[in-house]
């Protein structure tokens, strides 16, 4: 009876929940700007923060044991963070914003001359065949320009409209990963205080264990990536690939999204390419190839090691999960969140349910 009316009560306080969710979905415009700018001041600052974090501890820690003030060591790091940028803006920026501004005006051209090499190939006897004789060729040539210069100008609209958020974001987070680096593992520490006393040293092992997943994920990310875009823009240099700086930069960007990353960073390497001559793009194309492969077989095993235990195909199912619930912003995220919940997971199932699952 005290079973039943426990299961009742239970059922109750799901279909309470589930109809908070199902009316709250009707208000939702009350919401959305409140959600937004959390967002915007909060979450995606933290996040930002803790990406950093990873990458800065070290260094804090390799000051701190040289006897400097942990406060100091994050002001120092911030001093020469603050030199390196005016480096990059020095030195960097002026060809790189060449390159932008010589991409953006050239566009139009751009389409125009791949509509003229698509259409030197589509003569060719072996693609010929695969376009009906009474089909329009240029039209065609047409919606595909069309399509794509479309395409080129909603991203830079999205991208102006990404860099006036971050404005925002650039004046925030530096205040919560000061914080973050100078407090260093206390906020682990902090969690693991609010667990019963019996559970505090599971718990500790448990929030080291997050730590380091995180730490060697971050971190062997950022250096793959590096060796990948210095590996790509030498090769990109050797063919004399146009734009390079500014297309190697965005293809180590775009390799932080797992799986996708690679695709859609090879596309606009190979359209370039591909303007110049068919040749060109093939060597591109090989150069991406070589690069990935010497990334994935080589240097990632050598950095990771066994860390990122996860399947490709489960990769590839929580990417398009990812975004499909958070958009980009998910599928950046997606993969760190799943290695935390494994490990919460895991240390709970063996904690409370093994030994009753296996003796049943």
């Amino acid at each position: 009876m005290i079973s039943m009316n426990k299961f009742y009560k239970i059922c109750i306080g799901i279909i309470l929940m589930l109809i908070i969710v199902y009316l709250g979905s009707h208000v939702s415009f009350i919401f959305k700007p409140i959600i937004s700018l959390f967002s915007l001041l909060i979450i995606v600052p933290v996040l930002i923060a803790g990406f950093f974090y990873y990458l800065l501890r070290p260094a804090v820690n390799f000051l701190e044991k040289k006897k400097i003030n942990r406060s100091l060591s994050v002001l120092f790091l911030y001093v020469v963070i603050a030199f390196m940028l005016a480096g990059f803006v020095w030195g960097v920026w002026p060809s790189l914003s060449k390159q932008i501004i010589a991409l953006q005006e050239n566009a139009p051209s751009l389409f125009t001359a791949l509509g003229n090499q698509l259409e030197q190939l589509k003569n060719t006897t072996f693609l010929s065949n695969l376009f009906p004789e009474d089909s329009n060729r240029t039209d065609q040539i047409t919606e595909f320009l069309n399509k794509g210069f479309s395409f080129l100008t909603n991203y830079m609209s999205s991208l102006v409209s990404f860099f006036s958020n971050f404005a925002i974001i650039l004046f925030t987070f530096p205040i919560f990963l000061f914080f973050m680096l100078k407090e260093g593992g206390k906020f682990g520490q902090r969690i693991v205080s609010f667990l019963p006393k019996r559970f505090r040293e599971e718990g500790t092992e448990t929030m080291e264990e997050i730590d380091k997943a995180l730490s060697n994920f971050i971190v062997g990310r950022v250096l793959v990536n590096v060796a990948l875009g210095v590996l790509m823009y030498i090769g990109f240099l050797i063919i004399d690939l146009p734009y390079a700086s500014l297309l190697t930069i965005v293809a180590v960007i775009m390799n932080f999204i797992p799986f996708v990353g690679a695709i859609l960073s090879s596309i606009p390497i190979v359209i370039i390419g591909f303007v110049e001559s068919p040749s060109t793009a093939i060597w591109a194309l090989i150069i991406i190839l070589v690069a990935q492969q010497i990334q994935d077989n080589l240097l990632a095993p050598y950095i990771f090691g066994k860390q990122l235990d996860i399947h490709p195909l489960t990769t590839i199912i929580l990417v398009f999960a990812g975004g499909d619930l958070f958009g980009i912003f998910g599928i950046i995220i997606i993969i760190p969140m799943y290695m935390v919940l494994k490990i919460l997971v895991s240390r709970i199932y063996n904690r409370f349910f093994r030994e009753k699952w296996e003796e049943a």
